[in-house]
């Protein structure tokens, strides 16, 4: 793919390190695309990593999970998504991993990651961990993704309610992350109906995406304070992303804050909004 500086959504993201006093270990980045030089068709790519580990181990982890991720998939022709993302996603785990190899204090660190790549209209997703990516549509909002927890592990075997997930003391045991001597299994359940099936779920790769559909990759910090419902009418409520962003960490912080923020949103345009560019392609030429 070739780097581009237009991105044919609309974006935006903010990072913020919460109100305990400990170090940001969340890293984003959001990067866009043309498939090449033949084909002009858009794409953009927005990745979120949650840092493990202490002594700043954790946000090296991020770092790196971030940065192997974009480099995999930029440097791709982009013609199977979903084994693009799975190699890249196991380069960031293995280097990871080599990086913390011999070091005492880098021990154990890892990340998980939460990846959505939007090729023209269609979604494709991949994820390891618990951080989370939701689609909107209208005033509905879906949980594309599922927890790699013991919570989420204990639910779907009906030992705990959905209730008891959110103050049991093992919310934050993660099943699975980037950095561990075995590579992760790297999950492409796309949840958009939560009746689906596994199979059904995978299958969903290559989602078209409506004009107005808005995608949020986010990390734990939000989703332990502020609950969906909540994240989908601040959404639809405020004139632009860049101030739901804002009020959705603000809101995190004022109830808490106990952990590190982070929130990427992505926004199909309107039809209304290409029609007055001349089209979708008039849009994204800017004309």
């Amino acid at each position: 793919m070739i780097r581009s500086t237009l991105a044919h959504l609309h974006i935006a993201a903010l990072s913020h390190a919460g109100m305990s006093g400990k170090n940001n270990e969340d890293r984003y980045a959001v990067s866009s695309f043309q498939l090449s030089h033949e084909d002009a068709r858009p794409a953009v790519l927005a990745i979120v990593a949650d840092g493990i580990g202490g002594h700043r181990a954790g946000e090296v982890a991020a770092e790196l999970a971030v940065n192997y991720i974009t480099m995999g998939v930029g440097e791709s022709n982009a013609k199977r998504p979903s084994k693009i993302l799975e190699t890249a996603i196991h380069d960031a785990s293995q280097a990871i991993s080599s990086h913390s190899a011999g070091r005492a204090e880098e021990e154990g660190m890892g990340a998980t990651c939460a990846c959505a790549w939007i090729i023209e209209n269609k979604l494709y997703t991949a994820y390891v961990g618990d951080s989370r990516i939701y689609l909107l549509r209208g005033k509905v909002i879906q949980r594309l993704s599922i927890d790699h927890t013991w919570v989420q592990e204990a639910f779907e075997k009906g030992i705990i309610t959905p209730e008891q997930m959110r103050e049991h003391p093992n919310l934050h045991v993660i099943r699975r992350y980037l950095g561990g001597l075995k590579l992760p299994d790297v999950d492409f359940r796309m949840r958009i109906d939560n009746e689906e099936s596994n199979e059904e779920s995978e299958n969903n790769q290559g989602f078209h995406l409506e004009p107005g559909d808005t995608i949020l990759l986010c990390t734990d910090g939000l989703t332990d304070l502020v609950w969906d419902d909540e994240i989908a009418k601040i959404i639809r409520s405020k004139k632009d992303l860049k101030q739901s962003a804002e009020t959705l960490v603000n809101l995190a912080n004022t109830r808490g804050g106990h952990d590190n923020i982070t929130v990427v949103l992505m926004s199909m345009p309107r039809l209304d909004e290409t029609d007055k560019k001349k089209g979708f392609l008039g849009w994204l030429l800017g004309e």
